[in-house]
């Protein structure tokens, strides 16, 4: 079951402290946010802000190569990073142990999670977006697969 439960437009990278700040607080008890939508669209972007927020000070980056990064929030919890881009299967996937990092309990971010769909948690939001026109639309659905 997924259910539309945040949205907004995004016209300047200015708003992302803002929006960051938004999802943080609408989404307090979430720690999955499996991020879709074409390149260039700002997912890394918005990570990198959500991780500021967290207080994660190493540098955030797309781990295209890596597929994964692990940061430290302020308290020095695990914030995990992912990018699914690389992937051709979803057995070379889970090869990668993502799914224990799933289930964590820790933040994870994922990036072209669409590669990956079958391994994801039952319980996610699924930040979706598009672009027209110069002005990126964010949905952020809360998806339950146990309802």
């Amino acid at each position: 079951m997924e259910t539309l439960s945040f949205q907004t437009e995004i016209t300047a990278v200015e708003q992302l402290p803002e929006v960051a700040s938004q999802l943080l607080a609408t989404f307090p008890n979430e720690r999955f946010y499996a991020f879709f939508g074409p390149m260039g669209v700002g997912k890394t972007t918005l990570i990198k802000e959500l991780c500021k927020q967290l207080g994660v000070s190493d540098v955030v980056c797309s781990p295209t190569f890596a597929i994964i990064n692990e940061y430290h929030d302020a308290c020095d919890n695990p914030v995990y990073h992912f990018d699914f881009y690389r992937i051709k299967t979803v057995g070379e996937a889970f090869d990668t142990g993502c799914v224990e990092y799933f289930n964590s309990g820790d933040y994870c971010f994922t990036e072209w999670t669409e590669n990956i769909e079958q391994l994801l948690p039952d319980h996610y939001l699924r930040l979706v977006f598009s672009e027209k026109n110069e002005i990126r639309q964010l949905s952020v659905f809360v998806v339950n697969e146990t309802l």
